[in-house]
């Protein structure tokens, strides 16, 4: 095969699935062909056509930014087959159905590139059989490529190979999917339901038994089965709803038709409520009713014994939080399955059972363990998969309560535990150099392919070595704030500053360890990348601030203001490049240092925001003089240089609404970032990214940007205009005084002060304005009652 270089995929079929892959392969800069059914009156793409509108409005959003719509071409499969050949990838998402999809590949097939890769995105039939109904010469090119719902946020994809499957193509479609796609891939068998779906559907079936045994409700049932065990706030039932309840009986079904020696196969078949919700076309979140609904502003759930919706009441049980709030998980497991407590068996029940049924056929369904702990990790959201869960709780003690409770009739199979869970002396399935395999018997390392190597500080399960135990690092120095470091086996001459405070928010102690950190980066290191774990940073210490007002220390904190102001232009007019590696919140200061960085690099999933409206302020590390010196590098290029004011609308807008980008994508388009950062869609190949970022600004001989000195601004004709907008705002009854106040000083701060409209000033004016009305606003009661709400709740005041 030819250079693996992904351009253009066609999508076959606009569900919903279909089309939310199609949104994603958007995403990543990639032509989509959306292929359906002709439609049968007016315009024949017309159901491809409907399918890419509903994009826009489906929530969560799949698209990353409106204007990758234009990526996504719609098509018919009576019209278009001949533009098959242009793509290098096909993927099929119609239906589930063999008989379907058999039709479907006898019609496409001849139609398919001489080198075309050909997949199917099933989420549970039979891939072997799938190839069988494809021509010889194609058969090497097929495999499974499950994508989990929604394809932009969820990390798991299975991929699934045949008997005639070319090695080759596995693994470029692994690494294409890795780094293109963000995904974390799995290499499943081709069983039933494969992997994720196999082990999470068994732990719902085990919930909904053990919640029809106990008598629990099924509100009940998720108060615990979420946060409180590491699963997501959706839990159980509530999962069911998201996933849909028609989905989840079809991946049960394919179980009951297709695992018949299963030795739970009694259990394989959807309750008799689920079946009656699904006659009555509640199928959950999508229709809006399923085991819960909305009843005006209350939500319901179903009452199975009733048929009918109650009132949502359930709760965990003191007895139960007081036993998972050990800090020994293998006394958690001990205190679950000793206590009477109804919800408290019911916990140790559904994990007893999902461990048994995870050993039993580990060497079934997965090459190893890591394989299927990861795929309940990024395909559930699991904190733990079943495996490491149990490791790290006593491999032993577990397997022998396990034992004691299939003898004693309690599990829901009395199938023997595999010989090799009971072996003597096994502390569990993952080591340091890898996982255990049921099938050949051995532990097996990671993957070696090229593209993990871009991993530095990959996700690691419990029992693996860390990657900072096979990383080698150096400290280079540290305060209370922050740590500057490097990796000499990586790249020796690019220092690497990491924020320690908790969620990385911006206090005198992280200011001050910025500012060494550039300077002996300058000195001694030629860059200087900052990267932590998202989130990269949630804005200033809110604490400090409070206090310090409460304590009338304005002169403080004027000063404070100024010491963020000055680290900032540190980043931006460091002699090295200095790379901000940008992942999930960048808010306030966080956003304002990310900015000023000479170059960013951004997780596909960063949120970036200048958001100090919401606790009565307005940016002042230099966001607010940042956008001043836009609107005036945008003016230079028209006919009329000292005309800013149009190119501070936009910016106005963002700051006094305090909108946050919702992707890497709308950074760039909003201004937080510029269009030539690199976005990359797999989180853990970012430091990797920012590090090589930084290394070719180096080598290209980094020079920092001049300082700005002749920035006309919009002055008082503009902070009038702005005015009149609030003023209006205000009658209306839409803001409150304080907002008022808030976003005229927003408006001050952008237009350079009350000075005459087209006056040049310098950076520092712009500084200094902007400083002189976030302190000014720290004076205001309700600006303190703002602060102080934000950190008890969490949530903004409006006062």
């Amino acid at each position: 095969m030819s250079t693996f270089n992904i351009t253009r995929v066609a999508v076959l079929g606009a569900g919903v699935m279909g089309a939310q892959i199609a949104a994603h392969l958007a995403n990543a800069g990639i032509s989509v062909l959306l292929y359906d059914l002709a439609a049968q009156t007016g315009d024949p793409n017309g159901v491809s056509v409907n399918a890419i509108k509903r994009l826009q409005k489906a929530e969560p959003a799949p698209l990353a930014s409106k204007e990758v719509l234009t990526s996504i071409e719609p098509a018919n499969y009576d019209q278009h087959l001949d533009r098959l050949k242009e793509c290098e990838v096909v993927i099929e998402a119609i239906a589930e159905r063999m008989d379907w999809k058999q039709d479907l590949y006898k019609k496409i097939a001849p139609a398919l590139g001489a080198e075309s890769i050909f997949v199917s995105n099933t989420s549970g039939l039979s891939i072997q059989a799938l190839a069988e109904s494809l021509p010889e010469a194609l058969r090497s090119r097929f495999c499974g490529v499950h994508f989990f719902n929604p394809p932009r946020y969820m990390k798991l994809v299975e991929l699934i190979a045949t008997s005639y499957t070319s090695s080759e193509v596995l693994d470029k479609l692994e690494t294409w999917l890795t780094t293109t796609l963000g995904k974390g891939v799995i290499r499943a068998l081709d069983t039933p339901n494969f992997i994720a779906n196999r082990i999470g559907v068994f732990s719902m079936l085990a919930a909904m038994h053990h919640t029809q045994r106990l008598g629990l409700g099924f509100d009940e049932v998720d108060a615990i089965t979420g946060p409180l065990i590491g699963r997501p706030k959706s839990a159980t039932y509530r999962t069911a709803d998201v996933v849909g309840l028609d989905t989840l009986a079809h991946v049960i079904r394919t179980l009951q038709e297709n695992a018949t020696e299963d030795p739970w196969h009694a259990y394989f078949k959807a309750p008799a409520w689920l079946q009656v919700l699904i006659e009555q076309g509640a199928l959950g979140q999508k229709t809006r009713a399923g085991v819960y609904r909305k009843q005006g502003k209350d939500i319901q759930v179903l009452d199975p014994e009733t048929a009918s919706y109650r009132a949502r009441a359930g709760q965990a049980a003191d007895e139960l939080v007081q036993i998972l709030k050990q800090k020994d998980p293998a006394a958690r497991l001990l205190g679950l399955r000793q206590s009477s407590h109804p919800q408290a068996q019911f916990l140790w029940a559904v994990l007893r059972d999902t461990f048994h049924y995870s050993a039993v056929h580990l060497g079934d369904i997965a090459q190893n363990a890591r394989d299927v702990d990861l795929a309940m990790r990024w395909g559930f959201g699991w904190s733990q998969g079943p495996f490491e869960q149990w490791q790290q709780a006593g491999w032993q003690t577990v397997a022998k309560a396990i034992q004691e409770d299939i003898q004693a009739g309690l599990t829901m199979s009395d199938a023997k535990l595999p010989d090799w869970v009971l072996e003597s002396g096994r502390e569990g399935v993952h080591q340091s150099d890898g996982s255990f395999s049921a099938r050949t018997k051995q532990i097996e390392a990671r993957s070696a392919l090229p593209v993990y190597q871009r991993q530095l500080f990959g996700e690691r399960l419990y029992g693996e070595a860390r990657s900072d135990q096979v990383l080698e690092q150096e400290t280079i120095w540290q305060n209370e704030g922050v740590r500057l470091w490097r990796l000499p086996t990586v790249d020796a001459g690019i220092a690497i500053l990491s924020i320690q405070s908790k969620m990385h928010t911006i206090g005198n102690e992280v200011l001050t360890g910025i500012l060494e950190a550039v300077a002996i980066a300058e000195q001694s290191y030629e860059g200087l990348v900052i990267w932590h774990e998202a989130p990269f940073a949630v804005g200033a210490n809110l604490q400090q601030v409070a206090d310090a007002v409460e304590a009338q220390a304005f002169d403080v904190l004027e000063a404070e203001v100024a010491k963020f102001q000055q680290t900032a232009l540190a980043l931006r007019y460091a002699r090295v490049p200095t790379v901000a590696a940008v992942q999930g919140l960048a808010l306030g200061g966080g956003c304002e240092f990310a900015m000023h960085a000479h170059s960013r690099v951004l997780a596909l999933e960063s949120y970036m925001g200048l958001v100090e409206v919401g606790v009565g302020l307005i940016p002042a590390g230099g966001g607010s003089k940042a956008f001043a010196v836009r609107a005036a590098e945008l003016a230079r290029t028209t006919e009329t240089p000292a005309e800013v004011f149009p190119y501070l609308v936009k910016p106005f807008r963002q700051i006094a609404m305090a909108q946050v980008a919702k992707s890497a994508l709308e950074a760039q388009q909003v201004g937080f970032a510029q269009k030539h950062d690199k976005v990359v869609f797999h989180a853990d190949e970012l430091l990797w990214t920012a590090l090589k970022q930084a290394r070719a600004l180096a080598d290209m001989g980094h020079q920092p940007p001049a300082v700005p000195s002749r920035i006309p601004v919009a002055g008082r004709n503009g902070i009038a205009n702005f005015d009149l907008q609030l003023t209006n705002m205000l009658e209306g009854g839409m803001i409150s005084e304080h907002d008022y106040r808030v976003a005229h000083a927003a408006a001050v701060a952008l237009c350079g002060g009350d000075i005459d409209s087209g006056t040049e000033v310098d950076e520092q004016w712009l500084l200094a304005v902007e400083r002189r009305e976030f302190v000014q606003l720290l004076r205001t009661p309700e600006t303190l009652a703002r602060i102080r709400h934000m950190l008890t709740t969490g949530k903004p005041l409006r006062n």
